[in-house]
């Protein structure tokens, strides 16, 4: 062990010890100064302090320091009773300070006591209760902040994680504190006890066991008793001083000399009233001399703190012109320049108000909603969105950046209502036609007095917090994929690993990479396929990794063994499912024309055969879309993969389906065949 751990376990080996054998008056004499350096050390590591979390330890050190102190009350007690006699330093104290005179000693003692009990005991126990009380009732507050922060994309992560510990460290501490200052309110009593003990069973032992006249056992014993009591109440009252600073003190960036002068003394034309009212009391019969000094010397200080505030500092602020030009000519600062953020989202000064809570906005808090339903939904934790505003957009223009590029925009008009109804067109109802950005939907922009007339006419009426937010919502589930990167994979790894270590190990980093992993959880993500439940993709990645690492066909067989995810995602609840098949003519020409090699294997099919499938898929889907059906086309595992390529170029909304996704007791019915005869 080191030798500052073995101090502290020496310290209080030491005080019991003291608790129970009898020490000699220069070992007493050695402690007792001990604890007056302490005592000394501990209030001016309190003053310079710029914030009580830089001295969490004080709660723990104020009990150790307390129980040493009485520790020595014991010893000292032990000795002045058996022996009449407590070492070199109570005696000077019990002689010499109280000029020995024992009454006078007395009341100093009581006098002290007084100071440090119903003046700094009382305030600073006071003091850490509130600050307790506040601090437990502000944590809620705090870390809503920190959240609000941390999705505006203010502060990373890690300052997050720092910021929250820093806000429980002050709630544990505080809560400490105020358990801890009844530890210098108890030593207090115990000081007045320990001396009337004394005084009182001194006096017995010296009359009756020593056969000490009343005035002999008063100058030996009384004198004993108030030294001990001094040497005991001036370390009790700095340490209670430091109580009170420590509990007292705000966060600051400096010490609490520097502060305290730099506040103080922040007014000179003060200190310059102050020297003349000093100076006018000199007419009384006060000293004249005195106040005349007085005046003298504040006037002179608060002439010079302000002709030193009128003076320019012109080196300073050249000093501060060169450090910033330096800092931005340094390669670190153009390095920073290189940093972008995952998702961004933008927007012009009229939609301030949407990101401002002081004017009601909650966009803020919508992010987080939405990072939490996404989660869920896909799998996959979205990285923080940061906000801002761009005054080179249009006032009611916004938009939505992924990775650096533009993938949404839009415009709000935050004094009116968009009205949605497809199949509604209600001349009566006034509105600036427009789209509904998340699914492009016929819309009006209403006022709000022609909200409940839109509503009884069968529009779909909500606010432009919701439009933007679901806008926002869509647009991150379509390039969830994009925002998956290897990275992102590797937490994940580790987040089943906490569970599942023996199936991660079988995965990776054999015989699949961290990048293998995630081109499969791509691709699944890509066809809005949760990620949820991987336990399941890695169970599938285990048993077909050993044959194949084609994350193509890994992705595949990983969709068959989420059959009944795919299942509750695309059927209905009586599970019937209206789907468009493939002939067994054009599933044989797509079998027939894929092509592999060492790098994968792809669609090789003539652009006329191309074109054909594609035209007879976009006729049944324009059929199934009169029937409001989502366009689902359905074919064997073999060719799923290559078809969907294909569609995914001209047709990327219709979803394919293989018939080993779909549960057995699924109900398929079929409302139209891609023939290509």
């Amino acid at each position: 062990m080191r030798a500052r751990d073995l101090s502290v376990l020496l310290g209080v080996i030491l005080i019991i010890i003291m608790l129970v054998i009898p020490l000699p008056g220069w070992l007493l004499s050695v402690l007792i100064l001990c604890n007056i350096t302490l005592a000394l050390i501990v209030i001016l590591v309190s003053m310079n302090t710029q914030e009580a979390l830089q001295f969490s330890v004080f709660p723990t050190l104020l009990l150790l320091l307390t129980l040493f102190r009485l520790g020595l009350n014991v010893s000292t007690t032990r000795s002045i009773l058996s022996e009449a006699d407590a070492g070199g330093v109570v005696d000077t104290f019990g002689s010499f300070v109280i000029g020995g005179n024992p009454l006078v000693g007395f009341v100093v003692f009581g006098i002290l006591v007084v100071i440090q009990f119903l003046v700094i005991t009382k305030g600073a126990e006071r003091v850490s209760e509130v600050a307790a009380r506040f601090t437990l009732d502000a944590m809620p507050g705090k870390q809503m902040s920190i959240d609000a922060d941390l999705n505006a994309g203010l502060i990373s992560e890690h300052q997050a994680k720092e910021r929250r510990e820093k806000v429980e460290n002050e709630a544990d501490f505080h809560g400490s504190m105020d358990g801890a200052s009844k530890f210098v309110k108890g030593d207090a009593i115990a000081g007045i006890v320990i001396v009337l003990i004394n005084i009182i069973f001194g006096l017995i032992i010296g009359m009756v066991q020593m056969d000490m006249s009343f005035q002999e056992a008063i100058n030996t014993y009384m004198a004993l008793t108030i030294g001990d009591g001094l040497v005991s109440q001036i370390p009790a009252i700095l340490i209670a001083t430091a109580t009170g600073i420590v509990v007292t003190r705000t966060t600051t960036t400096g010490n609490l000399g520097s502060e305290v002068t730099g506040q103080l003394l922040q007014y000179p034309k003060l200190l310059l009233i102050a020297a003349g009212t000093i100076f006018m009391l000199g007419f009384t019969p006060i000293n004249f001399f005195l106040t005349t000094l007085l005046a003298s010397i504040l006037g002179l200080s608060g002439y010079l703190l302000l002709k030193q505030s009128k003076e320019p500092e012109v080196p300073d602020i050249e000093e501060e012109d060169q450090t910033e030009s330096s800092s931005m000519k340094s390669s670190e600062n153009v390095v920073n320049l290189l940093n972008m953020d995952p998702i961004e989202f933008e927007f012009g000064y009229a939609l301030i108000p949407l990101a401002d809570s002081n004017q009601g906005g909650d966009l803020l808090d919508r992010i987080i909603m939405i990072r939490r339903q996404l989660a869920i939904e896909l799998g996959v934790v979205i990285p923080v969105v940061r906000i801002r505003d761009n005054i080179q957009l249009n006032p009611n223009e916004y938009r939505l950046k992924v990775k650096g590029n533009e993938v949404a925009s839009g415009e709000l008009l935050l004094d009116h209502y968009l009205a949605m109804a497809p199949d509604i067109d209600d001349d009566h109802i006034d509105g600036i036609d427009t789209k509904e950005p998340a699914f492009g939907l016929p819309a009006k922009w209403i006022t709000e007095d022609n909200k409940d007339d839109a509503e009884l006419s069968g529009y779909t009426v909500v606010d432009p917090p919701s439009v933007v937010s679901t806008h926002i919502t869509e647009v991150i589930k379509h390039v969830a994929h994009t925002l998956l990167g290897r990275q992102e994979t590797k937490q994940l790894i580790d987040h089943l690993k906490e569970n599942y270590p023996i199936l991660v190990e079988e995965v990776t980093p054999e015989p699949l990479a961290t990048g293998d992993v995630q081109k499969v959880l791509a691709k699944l993500l890509r066809e809005n396929i949760s990620i949820r439940n991987l336990p399941i993709i890695f169970e599938t990645l285990a048993d077909f990794s050993k044959m194949t690492n084609d994350t193509e066909l890994l992705g595949e067989y990983s969709r068959q063994a989420l059959s009944s995810q795919i299942t509750k995602q695309f059927v209905h609840d009586d599970m019937s499912l209206k789907v468009i098949t493939v002939s067994g003519k054009a599933e044989k020409m797509i079998a027939e024309n894929i092509q592999q090699t060492e790098h994968g294997n792809y669609l090789a099919l003539d652009p006329e055969s191309q074109q054909l499938i594609i035209k007879k898929i976009h006729e049944e889907v324009e059929k199934l879309s009169l029937q409001e059906e989502t366009a689902i086309v359905l074919c064997s595992p073999a060719i799923r993969m290559y078809l969907k390529q294909l569609l995914d170029r001209y047709l990327p909304q219709v979803v394919v389906l293989s018939y080993n996704e779909l549960e057995p007791n699924v109900q398929i019915q079929s409302v139209g065949v891609v023939n290509v005869a």
